[in-house]
């Protein structure tokens, strides 16, 4: 954790995350985020931030977990493969001026892979968040965050105190009092 908070090119990054997706977000587009297993969690967790709040009290702006809908996760498994269930949502849900965030420790997830893909042939700007293995994910991201960790309790660490920096800066910038 230490190394992450030091890191000026980790910082830089996440400086770079935040941009883009306030600039999505004040453009009229909407946050999407995925991930599996704890980073599913992640992904509703920030989603919800983003809706509901973070620290201050505001309008709400527009982000989803696509880890949530079971009924779609289920059928989309069933109907197409399981690495299909969140490029299929990107396709029906994903409109250009939306970002998308894939998590994924590894970098290997075949369904963020697939919904990087899916993201950036629909237009959408594309954000990887993984560990330090996890470069597979680069060459579809337009931003790439990578934890620098092996060990996936700490990279899902580093992405929670990422994400929440990138929270506070949506809400310092979109609910600042027009000048």
């Amino acid at each position: 954790m230490s190394r992450a908070a030091n890191d000026a090119a980790l910082l830089a990054i996440t400086h770079r995350i935040a941009q883009a997706t306030i600039a999505a977000i004040h453009g009229g587009g909407k946050l999407l985020i995925a991930g599996n297993g704890g980073s599913a969690a992640d992904a509703q967790h920030i989603a919800a931030e983003i809706v509901g709040r973070y620290k201050l009290n505001r309008r709400s702006w527009p982000a989803l977990a696509l880890t949530t809908d079971t009924s779609a996760l289920t059928a989309i498994a069933n109907d197409f493969g399981f690495e299909t269930i969140f490029a299929r949502q990107i396709e029906g849900l994903g409109q250009r001026g939306d970002i998308f965030w894939g998590l994924s420790t590894s970098g290997r997830s075949p369904n963020i892979l697939a919904a990087l893909e899916a993201a950036r042939a629909a237009g959408l700007v594309t954000v990887g968040f993984t560990g330090e293995s996890g470069t597979a994910l680069a060459d579809r991201c337009d931003h790439l965050f990578v934890a620098p960790s092996d060990d996936t309790p700490c990279i899902q660490q580093i992405h929670l105190t990422a994400a929440h920096g990138i929270c506070d800066a949506i809400e310092q910038t979109l609910a600042a009092p027009a000048r």
